[in-house]
């Protein structure tokens, strides 16, 4: 930082020192103006860093408990699992009893899911378990298992022909994979598995997308010849499970957490409760499937 200030205001200095006419005298003004709010963007940047998450969507609602200011934070990346949060958590007891607004945030990115566990802003978050190990949100905000979804596997998958694992075979495809470094089946190991076998972003045409409906719609519509994904029961019905390729057989699956700075019984029983109901009610069978953790009769 004082490398830049010294180098900005030698700048200045040559610049005064050769006597620059009237439009030089504009560059010495600029050249300052840059100088000044350099300096204030450098003292005030650790202060920016620990500003909280903004991104992402929200859905709100207020409960029935008038003048209570605490807000039950959610953070979710599927929307519709946000709107049946959204709804159950209004209606539930003990939230009203202990809360008198409820957020849900509908992460659009990494970024959004790693700045709000990060920050530790979140009561209730649905994510995977290497987010919150990656930031010790665990010990330090006390964010702690409730309920997990199952672990599943990775596969290539194309329409018309069983993708082979190797680079021969994958030189000049094109590959669709998640915009989510922390995906592990969009992202991580197709990314491992190309590079084991020679190829990266330089060799292989590799297309981005923003979730893993997108990447199937992609396939469908012929923008990519291949994904990286899981495989899920509901993909008989467009794919052909023989034209997938697995990657690996185990990918850890998605888990709720729940803060529990205090012992709060009651909350830790009643978000059981609602992440269960929610399973029941999503039409993915992938979200149906739910274990419990120990804790509530």
């Amino acid at each position: 930082m004082k490398s830049l200030y010294k180098s900005l205001i030698h700048l200045v200095v040559f610049l005064t020192n050769f006597r620059i006419v009237a439009s030089g005298k504009w560059i010495i003004f600029m050249l300052a103006a840059i100088l000044c709010g350099s300096i204030n963007y450098f003292q005030n940047s650790v202060s920016y860093s620990d500003i909280a998450p903004q991104t992402g969507q929200y859905l709100t609602c207020k409960t029935e408990l008038v003048g209570n200011i605490d807000v039950f934070s959610v953070y979710v990346t599927d929307g519709r699992i946000a709107e049946m949060a959204r709804q159950r958590l209004c209606n539930d007891e003990t939230i009203k009893r202990q809360y008198g607004e409820v957020k849900v945030t509908i992460g659009q990115s990494d970024y959004d899911t790693f700045r709000y566990i990060n920050h530790g802003v979140v009561d209730l978050a649905l994510v995977k378990s290497n987010v919150v190990n990656a930031f010790g949100a665990d010990q330090i905000y006390g964010l702690t298992k409730i309920a997990s979804h199952p672990d599943y596997s990775a596969f290539f998958i194309a329409l018309r022909e069983r993708p082979q694992l190797s680079k021969e075979y994958l030189l000049g495809k094109r590959i669709g994979l998640l915009d989510y470094p922390s995906s592990r089946s969009g992202h991580i190991v197709p990314k491992t598995v190309l590079q084991n076998l020679g190829l990266s972003d330089n060799n292989v045409n590799i297309v981005y997308y923003s979730s893993h409906q997108e990447l199937r719609r992609a396939l469908l519509a012929g923008e990519i010849d291949i994904i990286s994904s899981y495989w899920a029961q509901e993909d008989k019905d467009s794919f052909s499970r023989n034209y997938a390729t697995p990657l690996q057989e185990s990918v850890s699956g998605m888990q709720w957490f729940l803060k529990m700075q205090t012992q709060n019984t009651d909350l830790f029983c009643a978000m059981q409760s609602v992440v269960h109901e929610i399973a029941m009610a999503h039409p993915r069978p992938y979200y149906k499937t739910i274990t419990l953790e120990e804790g509530c009769n």
